[in-house]
């Protein structure tokens, strides 16, 4: 394994971080400006858009995407230290370079699954950042940590597919840009393989039947870069079957597809959340003096900042290994480092930030400083694309198996 950033990472970082400087950092008390402006607090400011503009020009744009032909061509070990880059402002960077969940895993799905017609409706303007869309899997009336139990029906009739249930937490729902929902819900409900019963549904956003009934927050958060996280009701909903992804039966699996490079492009952001904060705590720690002298020569303060570096070099590491065996092996060859990262990357920079927002005393929990929006995304991502729990029984139960 050879971890070395190549020459067109370089190049793309030395952008990437000239870009942030330049563009998003200052934008990111301008947007809370403008929001407040706005006749809705799910319109985007114009300064997202001005920042989206400056990324295409500049070729920072669709970096996440290693199919060549719809995105940047760069594998998982090159866009690893660039989606770090965008982590350190995970509310404005990924949206500002069309590198943001959930319209990433969707495009994923529509270039590796959809047919020519779906790509050329759907998968092209979200790759030139025209529309946003939905992904439409988890549901409040079922544990969704097991995607077999979802209840959402999608029923067949002559040439037209019916779908009927509630999701929510259906992240980018709420953005009037959403022109695209990818549904997940069961077309053989009674199948003899459970993993064989889900199918996967494009439903346009203004179709008959579906509504978008409230916004749901995180933490009390709403999440407006995100589009913000809705209930959605799919109340006898109709589409074309030309409208399903793949093939009848395969909605499990194309969850799992898309799941993948999720749960690392996550983690990956989550060092550049860790690395603000660490920035931060150091800043804060030379600034200011309690009992006499700086918080920078309290030994606690030393024992903070020094383990939260020593665990970000562990993170980063373990994610790398990560990206080069989903280049070389695949994703199901790198199968047990993708679960090891996605459960200890997000605990452990949730500790770090805590540990920030403790040295910021008040104003760690202020909206002055980004470090309780951090928070609350990283601690989120402890559920997000399966709890840590889901991942440690399947990663125990896969070393279990090496002595039965």
């Amino acid at each position: 394994m050879d971890f070395t950033y190549d020459a067109r990472t370089e190049e793309l970082r030395a952008r990437l971080l000239a870009f942030m400087d330049e563009h998003v950092y200052p934008a990111e008390q301008v947007v809370h400006e403008q929001r407040a402006r706005l006749a809705s607090p799910w319109e985007t400011p114009r300064v997202v858009e001005d920042l989206k503009a400056e990324a295409r020009r500049q070729g920072l744009w669709n970096l996440f995407l290693p199919d060549a032909e719809h995105g940047a061509g760069l594998t998982n070990l090159q866009y690893a230290p660039l989606a770090e880059i965008t982590g350190r402002s995970p509310q404005l960077a990924p949206t500002a370079t069309n590198c943001a969940a959930p319209d990433t895993g969707n495009m994923e799905v529509l270039a590796q699954f959809a047919d020519e017609a779906q790509r050329k409706q759907w998968l092209q303007p979200l790759l030139a950042g025209e529309i946003r869309s939905a992904f439409a899997m988890t549901e409040p009336d079922v544990a969704s940590s097991d995607a077999t139990n979802i209840t959402t029906r999608i029923e067949r009739e002559g040439d037209e597919y019916v779908i009927t249930g509630r999701k929510w937490y259906i992240s980018g729902a709420m953005n009037p840009d959403c022109g695209i929902f990818i549904v997940m819900g069961k077309t053989d409900p009674e199948g003899e393989d459970i993993r064989r019963q889900q199918s996967m549904v494009l439903v346009p956003r203004d179709t008959p039947g579906v509504t978008v009934d409230r916004a749901m927050q995180v933490f009390g958060y709403e999440d407006h870069y995100h589009g913000g996280h809705a209930e959605v009701t799919f109340d006898h909903a109709r589409v074309p079957v030309s409208n399903l992804v793949g093939e009848e039966g395969g909605g499990f699996a194309i969850a799992q597809a898309r799941l993948g490079p999720g749960r690392i492009h996550h983690c990956m952001r989550l060092i550049g959340m860790a690395e603000r904060a660490i920035e931060l705590m150091c800043r804060r720690a030379v600034s200011r003096d309690a009992f006499g002298k700086a918080l920078a020569q309290q030994g606690v303060v030393h024992n903070w900042i020094a383990d939260a570096r020593v665990t970000v070099e562990q993170l980063r590491l373990l994610v790398l290994k990560t990206a080069w065996l989903m280049d070389t092996v695949g994703n199901r060859g790198a199968h047990t480092e993708i679960q090891a990262i996605k459960i200890a990357t997000p605990r452990a920079v949730v500790d770090i930030i805590d540990r920030a927002i403790q040295l910021h005393g008040a104003g760690g929990v202020s909206q002055d400083f980004p470090l309780a929006e951090l928070y609350a995304g990283a601690r989120t991502l402890m559920i997000a694309d399966g709890p840590d729990e889901v991942h440690q029984r399947s990663l125990a139960r896969r070393e279990i198996k090496k002595y039965l």
